[in-house]
């Protein structure tokens, strides 16, 4: 990667305040182990991402959406969203609230760290983002390790406490308290989170 991304610019846009909204594992077929139990919690948090998503948009902060591939080497994102929004269950919900636009970008991820074999370092350093604003499931894993390799990386790092979850309230607690008093990564609520304004064009 050269030095100066703007010399040979990836991505066609700038993050506005240098911040992106990452989506984490919020798409999904959920035919996996414990499936059941995370989207029993990941269906409350849907709404509150889709709100948060929407007031990123409106301000122009990038959308990148991280997502499993589950071991489909074969599938791409659009097979991935595709198959999220089959049927009437809550996954589908889920996919119809949060079906990315062709303005948003994304990741397909082998592992659970958004980072880990992915472009995704590649991709916010040719938006230009330093900050990472981190939603999705499941806060202690998916959503865990996205947040260290971030923080590895020289991001600053938020998790908004009402747009993560996991298996159970108990663990989703644990998570985002060693988010808080371990890594000293900020925890608000979504709706109290503050953007940078719209850039001026």
């Amino acid at each position: 990667m050269p030095e100066d991304p703007d010399r040979a610019p990836l991505a066609e846009d700038r993050a506005a305040g240098e911040t992106a909204l990452l989506v984490i594992d919020m798409l999904s077929s959920w035919d996996f182990d414990d499936a059941d139990a995370l989207l029993a919690h990941a269906l409350p948090i849907a709404p509150r991402i889709a709100a948060l998503r929407a007031r990123c948009r409106a301000v122009r902060i990038p959308v990148v959406y991280a997502n499993d591939n589950h071991g489909r080497w074969r599938s791409d994102f659009r097979q991935v969203v595709a198959a999220a929004l089959e049927g009437d269950g809550d996954g589908a919900r889920i996919a119809k609230q949060l079906s990315p636009d062709g303005h948003d970008y994304f990741v397909l991820k082998p592992k659970h760290s958004g980072f880990h074999a992915t472009p995704l370092d590649l991709l916010l350093r040719h938006l230009g983002a330093r900050t990472l604003i981190l939603t999705g499931v499941s806060s202690d894993q998916c959503v865990l390790y996205t947040a260290a390799a971030a923080r590895m990386h020289d991001y600053r790092v938020i998790v908004p406490r009402d747009a993560v979850a996991t298996q159970s309230p108990r663990r989703n607690e644990l998570a985002l308290r060693h988010f808080d008093e371990v890594m000293g990564i900020e925890t608000p609520l979504s709706e109290r989170l503050e953007l940078p304004p719209r850039p001026v064009p």
